[in-house]
């Protein structure tokens, strides 16, 4: 993700705001380039059939998240921007993501041309080790684009205190899924991505080899998946330079956008379980409540579900509860969780208080949320006596 902050308005034009290369600093182009040109040095290595089968994207991530991720936390962004709450800082970077990658539609699209979409349609796996110099520019712009778009992405996870672990398979897709706006089934039309939690460790030292890229084997997909989403730029050269710049500008803005829409709500539910469990008085009690509110009518958002995940998690780190009889409850009976309420002495108001939000988490309380919520209350109440 780019250091360099912008402090000067940008030109408007009758069509919007001017997101060329021509509408930049020196130093804004120079920075560009000189990522450019180490993304070169990542290209150049690749064979042919990598580019076209989507091989490189599992080496970009090596470049991309690698050191990055070790250098950008929360103490890095509290130093930065001193003060600055979350949302200001994000919108910032995603403004300053999508300029960047204008910037770079404009350096590189010159080497978008009709031959290249046959080449690349005609190319074989066999393909020779060295790539034609147009499909390297090219491959180093794909990659520039995905490396801007999924360092956003994790810059905003981060600002939201969104824990997310690349060592865990199910967090790293999610930072690629987020980052790329993929929806549901998409890559599995291609196939099944299948990572391992060994995946990220080697790739913060040098690239798959051996048993470790046997299991990277889903990767591809993810990396062919994206070139095909690039080929309507590569193929439609006589509109040039601004359609690039343009379309480089408003797809890492909306991916942006989308990343902090997702993220920031995630934010929202964490922030909305640190509370529940810093002000219950029973906490493991809590979270029995939580998951008997959830099921109160019969169907589990996301939001619900994230809220219990957080709430699971936090009871472990905060007060060192790990239930295993609530993790092997398939069909939650009501009568359990009434007679564990029987069995806790004084007030019980933290727990009806924290069932109202838990309740509230995906929208409104409906109708058998708040029966339940109100016999819940009946029972606290009689408790509590």
């Amino acid at each position: 993700m780019p250091e360099k902050e912008s402090r000067e308005p940008r030109k408007m034009t009758k069509a919007g705001p001017s997101v060329g290369a021509e509408d930049s600093t020196p130093e804004e182009v120079a920075e560009v380039k000189a990522e450019l040109s180490q993304l070169q040095d990542l290209v150049k290595n690749l064979r042919f059939d990598e580019i076209k089968n989507g091989g490189w994207f599992a080496k970009l991530l090596t470049v991309s998240l690698g050191v990055y991720t070790e250098k950008v936390d929360w103490a890095y962004f509290q130093e930065k921007y001193k003060g600055v709450p979350p949302d200001a800082i994000v919108g910032q970077r995603v403004k300053l993501a999508a300029r960047y990658a204008a910037i770079e539609g404009g350096l590189t699209a010159t080497a978008y041309t009709g031959v290249l979409i046959a080449t690349l349609g005609t190319a074989g796996a066999a393909s020779p080790v060295t790539v034609p110099a147009a499909v390297g520019t090219v491959a180093v712009d794909l990659a520039y684009i995905s490396q801007l778009q999924i360092r956003t992405a994790y810059d905003i996870s981060v600002l939201y205190n969104v824990p997310l672990d690349l060592e865990d398979p199910e967090d790293l897709w999610k930072l690629i899924r987020v980052a790329f706006t993929i929806k549901s089934g998409e890559i599995a039309r291609e196939g099944a991505i299948v990572m391992v939690p060994a995946i990220m460790r080697p790739l913060i030292k040098k690239f798959f080899s051996g048993p470790v890229l046997a299991a990277t084997k889903g990767l591809p997909f993810v990396g062919k998946f994206l070139l095909q989403r690039n080929l309507i730029k590569i193929g439609i050269p006589v509109i040039g330079i601004p359609f690039a710049v343009g379309m480089n500008y408003w797809t890492t803005m909306v991916a942006g956008q989308h990343a902090q829409k997702i993220f920031r709500n995630e934010g929202r539910v964490i922030e909305i379980a640190d509370r529940l469990l810093s002000k219950s008085k029973h906490p493991q009690l809590l979270l029995w409540v939580t998951w008997l509110v959830i099921n109160s009518d019969g169907k589990n958002t996301d939001d619900e579900t994230l809220l219990l995940r957080h709430l699971l998690r936090l009871a472990k780190e905060l007060h060192e509860i790990e239930d295993e009889k609530l993790a092997r409850v398939v069909d939650i009976d009501p009568s359990e969780v009434w007679s564990l309420i029987a069995g806790e002495m004084g007030d019980l108001e933290d727990i009806v208080a924290a069932a109202e939000v838990v309740a509230a988490v995906d929208g409104e309380i409906n109708a058998k949320e708040r029966t339940l919520i109100a016999e819940l209350r009946r029972r606290c109440a009689r408790e509590a006596t």
